[in-house]
């Protein structure tokens, strides 16, 4: 069988890092399985989704490198959601019904004091053809009902495992809102059904509605797609995330500097006996990918641990998968200063400022005079290579007779003009001879 997912999101604001955890699962599987991913925009709600969100999305998943292979939104396709309209009601699985929402909060609430679930009583079904025409002349309009039959549902969770419902306790689900404007179960079976939807990836938070959707596409003749529920994300805390939280949209995660594959790498481990770790491509995550190895219970979601991660990860990239940005940036130090430096970096951005400290002009920090005096008389002449440090040290330390950190932090203050940073070794021959004579000075350079 060819693996088809779909990744659904709706466009009334930017993406958050649980929905790219689904996104994420949803396209590891299909390019496991050699099957495709879809991105389906859920745009009924015209209130609320915009095109300004929906290019957000797109551009959050095209840096994430989840590519689909088809996009659909669900303001184009109302054609197809009346065609299964028809289908239901014709089958007699699609039932009109007038209760007002006060009436139906009303019957809850009696419901509720009896000590009875509040389920809809199927009142609807008992009206004769001239009550419901008496309570259209009313100016009423019907909502429709998808009518359930009472009976277990089934189905192999493919993280959950056997799963069953019985649907006999449940309400009849509202497919059609009395306006004409569709709730999401109706576009999103339809969708499946039309797209070839062969595994529905999503949270657990979805796992309520399973049974009816297994009957739903039942009624439409399909056979229902594979399901698989996640856990969904919890803070560092264990309080759910807040979908406010713009610290955890991808747009604000991007723009505080972590990469796209140390973000990819972290929520794929999340939540499975895989220990945290960076990844170079998606094609290693990838190999790596089974939804087996998940677990139930929710997964920890800790933006500390993710900027670990995200250092780890440029810590471990090449200059071919960086030169370009860096470039973008105004860093023009090549392969030998990116080797140097990525040791250092939190975010890749931290690269403009050791390309400062290497280009200057920096004002040096001189702590001791007289060292710094006679180490800028030794310094060598050019040119320079990794071993020049080693030598000139040395040397320093022979005139001076400083050792440890009273010859190597006044060095550093003076040539760098900071505390800490990448070893000097590497940094010297960058900084070159001119500007480290001049720093050793106390000079601006």
């Amino acid at each position: 069988m060819s693996v088809t997912v779909r990744f659904a999101p709706s466009p009334t604001g930017r993406l958050h890092a649980g929905n790219i955890r689904t996104a994420l699962f949803n396209f590891l599987f299909a390019r496991a399985h050699e099957g495709r991913f879809i991105l389906r925009l859920d745009d009924t709600d015209r209130e609320r989704s915009t095109a300004e969100f929906a290019r957000g999305i797109r551009e959050d998943l095209a840096w994430l490198g989840l590519g689909a292979a088809l996009e659909v939104s669900q303001s184009d396709r109302f054609a197809l959601y009346a065609k299964a309209v028809e289908q239901l009601k014709q089958k007699g699985r699609l039932y009109p019904a007038y209760e007002t929402p006060e009436e139906l909060e009303l019957k809850r609430k009696r419901q509720l004091a009896r000590g009875k679930p509040p389920v809809y009583d199927r009142a609807a079904l008992k009206l004769t053809a001239e009550e419901r025409a008496r309570l259209e002349a009313e100016g009423r309009k019907p909502h429709w009902r998808f009518r359930l039959e009472e009976r277990d549902v089934v189905w192999e969770d493919l993280v959950r495992g056997h799963q069953h419902v019985d649907a006999a306790p449940l309400s009849d689900p509202v497919l059609v809102r009395a306006d004409g404007t569709y709730l999401y179960t109706l576009p999103s079976v339809a969708d499946d059904i039309d797209l070839g939807i062969t595994h529905v990836i999503r949270g657990e938070d979805h796992v309520a509605n399973t049974a009816p959707q297994i009957q739903l596409f039942e009624a439409l003749e399909a056979v229902p797609p594979a399901f698989g529920h996640h856990s969904l994300l919890v803070g560092a805390d264990g309080h759910a995330l807040s979908k406010r939280d713009r610290s955890l949209a991808v747009e604000g995660l991007r723009a505080g500097g972590i990469e796209a594959l140390a973000l990819a790498s972290y929520v794929a481990a999340l939540g499975t006996s895989d220990s945290v770790a960076p990844h170079a491509s998606l094609d290693e995550l990838v190999r790596g990918f089974d939804l087996g190895k998940l677990s139930r219970a929710p997964a920890r979601f800790d933006p500390n641990e993710l900027r670990l991660l995200n250092a780890k990860l440029l810590h471990l990239l090449p200059f071919s998968a960086v030169a370009e940005r860096l470039r973008a940036m105004g860093v023009e130090g090549g392969e030998e200063f990116w080797e140097a430096v990525r040791g250092n970096l939190a975010v890749l951005a931290d690269a403009t400022l050791w390309w400062r400290v290497v280009n200057g002009p920096i004002e040096p920090v001189i702590a001791d005079r007289e060292l710094c005096r006679q180490a800028a008389q030794l310094l060598p002449p050019e040119p320079w290579d990794a071993d020049v440090w080693a030598a000139w040290s040395q040397a320093v330390r022979e005139a001076t007779g400083a050792e440890g950190k009273a010859l190597f932090a006044p060095l550093r203050l003076a040539l760098t003009g900071r505390e800490d940073g990448p070893e000097l070794k590497h940094l010297l021959p960058l900084i070159g001879r001119g500007r480290a004579a001049a720093r050793l000075e106390g000079k601006t350079a």
